[in-house]
Parts: structure tokens; C-alpha cells; sequence
């Protein structure tokens, strides 16, 4: 399959999770990410390698994403959702990721970041 994730690979979005979460956690909603750092760096790599069309690894150990539901009990209004999408462009343009793939790959998370607020 030609998929995004099959061009990037696990080692490459394993590196973005974290390059990822090196801004959020220090960022303005670092408060929505009170749980264990490890724990949720592992649950984004499982969710986002399903989410780029690779293996199910998410839905294999926790069910259906059922992303908006998981995350209503946090307040994710337009600026925290502007916020997360920085973090992950400014991620995708640290990454070793190759350039031709990293504006396809920052343009499938805007429209699943809407999806999320719920404030």
C-alpha cells in the first residue's frame, strides 16, 4: 500500500511523536497532558500509525479510537487546538521526514484538530 505512513515508516513518526511532544508538553495546554508523558507518546504513535494508514495498532489495544469521545473531557477550544497544530507543524519541520512528504503529512491533521474542539 502507498499510504503516508508506509512512505515515512515507524522510525520516522516514532521521531515526530516526540519531537511533537517535546512542544506540547512545555506549550500553553501542556495542562491537557497531565498523565503519564510515556504512556501518551505511546497511545499518539499507536493511534497516528493507524490514523496514516498502517497497522491497527491502536484499535488492537484500546478499541476504537473514538478520538472526540476521549477527548471531551478536556477543554479544547480554537486556541488549544491552534496551539497543537503549531507544535505539530513545528514537529513535521524538525523531523528527518522528506521534505516532499511534510505537507501532505501536516495537511491530514487540521480537519481531525476541528474534530477534537469541543468548547
Amino acid at each position: 500500500m502507498n499510504t503516508i505512513y508506509s512512505k515515512i515508516g515507524p522510525e520516522k513518526l516514532r521521531e515526530l511523536v516526540d519531537l511533537f511532544y517535546d512542544r506540547v508538553f512545555i506549550s500553553e495546554i501542556s495542562h491537557l497532558f497531565k498523565t503519564d508523558h510515556s504512556l501518551i507518546k505511546d497511545k499518539q504513535y499507536m493511534f497516528l500509525t493507524q490514523f496514516l494508514g498502517g497497522p491497527q495498532l491502536y484499535s488492537n489495544t484500546y478499541g476504537h479510537p473514538k478520538m472526540r469521545m476521549r477527548h471531551f473531557p478536556h477543554e479544547i477550544d480554537e486556541n488549544a487546538m491552534n496551539v497543537w497544530l503549531k507544535c505539530m507543524k513545528e514537529a513535521i519541520q524538525a523531523s528527518g521526514i522528506d521534505e516532499d512528504l511534510k505537507e501532505p503529512l501536516y495537511n491530514c491533521f487540521p480537519k481531525l484538530a476541528a474534530h477534537m474542539k469541543n468548547r
